[in-house]
């Protein structure tokens, strides 16, 4: 019979014992030593215990050299690690963490031996982050004292920690591991047992639809990576991430996570799986997406894939001036870009003080530039003369190429298309800045839709870098080649991606951005927790919940319903929590109100 939890506070987890000596494991082991624990190691081999000290002896030694470690920190820790063979190594341990392979078999496995070694008031972590902890602990003989402990790679590095309770786990064993994480230096957030947990929960279905994006030719790995390096300021691109996480073991995750929700956004994309069963798992092999040095390597190759470096096949066309439609954030931002790589810009808007307003901006802008001491005041000047405003569209007749950023709203677009058809001299290239509209569709309300490309610029267009360059089924070649070129000169990475909903950036961010939201009306983790999750398990700069309040609730309802109605996908669907937020008014920080209160400027 199991042992009752007393409401007594836990005294500190002194031994640990680590199952499983792998690079998760290891590293483990090696943030346990750093903080004053001992470690018992073990696994299955004198072999794997051996490299496992290696592993350990190197990585000090690093931090050593970095100066994160002294020598006799080092000497300390390193003795506080011993290696066994054997699981009844762990008969002294006050917590044992699990790091075996995902798979119930192996897991099950060890925590029916472990319940015939450890004491009666030991806690049994699993590191899982596929599988159910319900399910190992319904196995054991003592399932109050079975939680997750769930680490992210590389374990010294990463700060956050997740701590999966299950139904059955008492609230003692939860409050030990929590206050072992925060001596630990890490951050620990609790969760309730689902495949995934959180950050993974996330992480993976977006990973997930970048393979199937990639799969479906919509646009290149090369591509797809940099959009969201880019575009979002991730510190890695999906497909990248893929290779380092292995490519095996996102299938097996993702597996998990469809079983559970049945969602098809979580149903392995199939060519996870054809990879998977080639070998092709990832840098651990040396191939997957990408094409790596050697097997364990993170240098990248040139491979079959990889696309030649300036290689145009078409030359463009001529463009020395620039027409920009708007008199928003986003056409000020625009013009600027074209105007500090030395073109001629017109910035038309619907009337003369619209345009001579957004003309002030880019003023302001360039003094902020210089006050920043990025460009001189010469230099600034320079560019603002050469920008003239204009409030008719009749003021691009002579413009190479025309960009416009007007309102979001198809019928807005389609008539200032129009109206560009008309003004605009015959081989001036025509491109919309449009974010989830159809970009054929501003070409067909042309009698040139050979001209008409998509040029998405992110926001704000002076600092990001990157732009999406969406050609149509009518879009002419050399008019593709044109913007390429333009891109290059405005200092601009540009990616090429068909005219579908969403193009890449929004069709891979929004739906993790509702995902994230259906948490939250789930009541599965609080938006703080979410956030904290998405920020320390998973580099990015905001937290989904942030990132929302910055978008615009309604911008972010607007893209959601799009990619719904273009993929018909159930999963797409927007969360009814973001519908109901924004029908109350609360749209983010602009409103004051949106997941979080704001002090009002």
């Amino acid at each position: 019979m199991a042992t009752p939890l007393s409401d007594t506070p836990q005294s500190p987890l002194k031994t640990v014992a680590v199952v499983g000596l792998g690079t998760m494991g290891t590293g483990i082991a090696e943030v346990l030593a750093k903080a004053g624990r001992e470690v018992i190691g073990i696994d299955i081999s004198e072999a794997a215990t051996a490299k496992a000290v290696a592993a350990l002896e190197s990585s000090t030694a690093r931090a050593v050299e970095r100066g994160r470690l002294t020598e006799d920190e080092r000497a300390d820790a390193l003795a506080r690690v011993r290696t066994f063979t054997d699981l009844r190594a762990a008969a002294d341990a006050d917590l044992v963490i699990e790091v075996a392979p995902e798979s119930y078999e192996v897991k099950q496995q060890i925590f029916r031996e472990l319940d015939g070694i450890v004491r009666p008031e030991t806690i049994l972590a699993t590191g899982t982050n596929a599988l159910s902890v319900t399910r190992l602990a319904a196995d054991s003989s003592r399932p109050e004292r079975v939680l997750g402990l769930h680490f992210f790679n590389p374990a010294p590095a990463m700060r956050l920690v997740e701590v999966v309770s299950s139904v059955l786990t008492a609230p003692t064993a939860v409050s030990a591991v929590t206050n072992l994480a925060l001596d630990l230096g890490k951050e620990p957030v609790a969760v309730g047992d689902r495949p995934g947990f959180v950050a993974d929960g996330l992480l993976f279905g977006y990973l997930n639809q970048a393979a199937a994006m990639y799969e479906a030719k919509y646009a290149s790995r090369e591509d797809i990576d940099a959009a969201m390096r880019l575009g979002c300021g991730l510190p890695m691109g999906p497909l990248a991430l893929l290779d380092l996480i292995g490519v095996d073991t996102a299938r097996t995750v993702l597996d998990a996570m469809y079983t559970e929700s049945r969602d098809r956004l979580h149903a392995p994309a199939p060519i996870l799986k054809q990879l998977s069963e080639a070998g092709l798992t990832g840098r651990k092999s040396g191939r997957g997406f990408y094409t790596y040095e050697a097997p364990g390597s993170a240098t990248v190759v040139r491979d079959a894939l990889t696309p030649l470096e300036g290689a145009a096949l078409t030359p463009g066309r001529t463009v020395t001036s620039v027409g920009v439609a708007g008199s928003g954030t986003m056409a000020s931002g625009i013009a600027e870009v074209f105007a500090k790589a030395g073109y001629q810009v017109v910035l038309a808007a619907r009337s003369e003080e619209k345009a001579q307003t957004a003309k002030a901006r880019i003023g302001k802008s360039l003094a902020r530039s210089v006050d920043k001491g990025r460009m001189t005041a010469e230099a600034a000047a320079r560019t603002l003369d050469l920008i003239t405003a204009a409030g008719s569209y009749d003021a691009f007749a002579d413009v190479d190429l025309a960009v416009e950023a007007v309102a979001e709203d198809l019928e807005i677009k389609r008539q200032l298309f129009a109206t560009l058809d008309k003004v605009c001299k015959p081989g001036a290239v025509l491109a919309t800045t449009t974010s989830s509209l159809p970009v054929v569709a501003c070409a067909r309300a042309t009698s040139r839709p050979q001209d008409v490309i998509g040029m998405h610029f992110f926001n704000p267009a002076p600092a990001m870098k990157l732009v999406e360059v969406v050609r149509t089924v009518l879009t002419a070649d050399d008019v593709h080649a044109t913007v390429r070129e333009v891109c290059g000169r405005i200092k601009k990475h540009a990616v090429d991606c068909g005219d579908r909903a969403g193009f890449i950036v929004n069709a891979l961010l929004f739906p993790y951005l509702n995902n994230a939201i259906k948490m939250v009306q789930e009541h599965y983790a609080t938006l703080d927790d979410i956030d904290a999750a998405m920020k320390l398990g998973g580099g990015y700069p905001m937290g989904p919940f942030e990132l929302l309040d910055v978008v615009g609730l309604d911008v972010s309802l607007a893209i959601e319903k799009v990619l719904h109605r273009e993929f018909r996908d159930p999963g797409l669907a927007p969360a009814p929590l973001l519908e109901h937020l924004v029908a109350a008014g609360c749209l983010g920080r602009k409103t004051g109100r949106g997941f979080r209160e704001y002090a009002r400027r």
